[in-house]
């Protein structure tokens, strides 16, 4: 069984669904279980004809200029974006585990993007929700999983910066703290 490479990915939207809402942004930052970084995938995309910033999503916009600018320079056509990202999953050493914090939003996107524009997503239906492996490892309850309370040890020294490379980055580095600690844990 090939390894699992833990591909922690992050978008940037204007809505809080695909379709009626676009995927502004998107980055991938490609993990062993053991910490490495093995490659990174970012692209900012074209909206989709017909969809519309939604309003709340656009306010919050505006608190984030540098944010904003980040993900609309250089934006490219989905139908170009999603069969190179779908490539780069593919030359990926190994089965790729999407990973996100929190996952049910970035991989509705991705895997709504995937579909759409290749036929196809590497993660079938599943993904790996960063916040819930936390709670799991701290035992405590979902909703008073925050990352504030998580131990220091587990939360790398960058900024979350609404740039969905850097946040991508942030996210993977944080599950392999999380998986290393579990690993020195032993078994369940």
């Amino acid at each position: 069984m090939p390894a699992e490479i833990y591909v922690s990915t992050d978008v940037e939207t204007d809505g809080p669904i695909p379709g009626p809402h676009s995927m502004l942004s998107m980055a991938s930052a490609a993990f062993t279980a053991d910490g490495q970084m093995l490659s990174t995938f970012s692209a900012n995309l074209d909206t989709l004809p017909g969809a519309s910033g939604h309003p709340a999503t656009m306010s919050w916009w505006q608190t984030q200029p540098a944010a904003w600018q980040a993900c609309r320079e250089q934006p490219e056509p989905p139908e170009v974006v999603m069969p190179r990202y779908l490539t780069w999953l593919r030359s990926l050493p190994g089965r790729p585990v999407f990973a996100a914090y929190p996952a049910a939003f970035d991989f509705m996107f991705v895997h709504w993007y995937l579909v759409r524009y290749t036929g196809e997503s590497p993660f079938s239906h599943s993904a790996l929700d960063i916040k819930s492996y936390a709670a799991a490892l701290l035992g405590t309850p979902f909703r008073s999983t925050h990352k504030q309370a998580f131990p220091k040890a587990w939360i790398p020294a960058r900024p979350h910066t609404h740039v969905a490379l850097d946040d991508a980055i942030e996210q993977g580095e944080l599950l392999c703290r999380m998986l290393a600690e579990r690993a020195q844990r032993g078994s369940w």
